[in-house]
């Protein structure tokens, strides 16, 4: 027997040796159980459900710390004499089983599997905890590529940008080659001309007289 399992037994003896005897008059003292708790042969981790079970009902419940337990079988009103007591651990029931003692301490190691036959009359208990979360799993290979989608319409013609600023103006060009020389002109009449200016003036000058004296005549 571990040191901690006598431990519990011995303070379970000193907890039913401490009940008043006016107490034990009125009700009778319970059955306690204690020793190991394993579940599919490991020991049943803490905080894991162990219950006691009398003619189908659940009468008791511990849980699992260190892989042992303290269940105290208490009828409370009336008396469990003559009654089985069957037990479950994480909702699993046991292959033990104990006739209810009064005022009894009785150690008792139980064992569960999941799947094994059902020795207990009880219903099943809660199920236990979930485990923790497993390490994420290799990425998938992917998938093939899916099928082109149809075109989206045409979207509307933008509107026409502002006019640009006028260019600057370029530099003047060079001077054009000089023209052919023009084709002489034809001769004028040089004195003759002169000649015939003079006779006009004449001409005018003696008109004009001949028009005075005819006027004073």
């Amino acid at each position: 027997m571990t040191k901690t399992r006598f431990l519990t037994l011995v303070m379970a003896l000193a907890l039913l040796l401490a009940i008043p005897t006016a107490v034990f008059a009125q009700r009778v003292p319970p059955h306690v159980f204690v020793g190991a708790a394993s579940l599919n042969g490991v020991a049943a981790a803490d905080g894991t459900g162990v219950t006691a079970w009398v003619g189908g009902d659940q009468v008791a419940v511990a849980y699992a710390d260190g892989g042992e337990y303290t269940l105290t079988v208490d009828p409370l009103d009336g008396s469990f004499v003559g009654e089985t007591v069957s037990f479950q651990i994480g909702g699993v029931d046991t292959a033990e089983s104990a006739d209810w003692t009064q005022g009894h301490v009785e150690l008792l190691d139980l064992v569960a599997v999941t799947g094994a036959g059902s020795t207990g009359s009880g219903a099943t208990g809660e199920a236990g905890v979930a485990g923790p979360k497993g390490a994420e799993g290799d990425t998938g290979p992917a998938g093939p590529a899916g099928s082109v989608g149809a075109a989206g319409a045409a979207g509307s013609d933008g509107s026409d940008g502002s006019a640009g600023s006028a260019g600057a103006i370029g530099p003047a060009g060079s001077a054009g080659a000089a023209g052919s020389a023009g084709a002489d002109g034809a001769d004028g009449g040089g004195g003759l001309g002169v000649i015939a200016l003079i006779v006009a003036i004449v001409a005018l000058l003696a008109a004009g007289g001949s028009y005075m004296m005819g006027r004073r005549a």
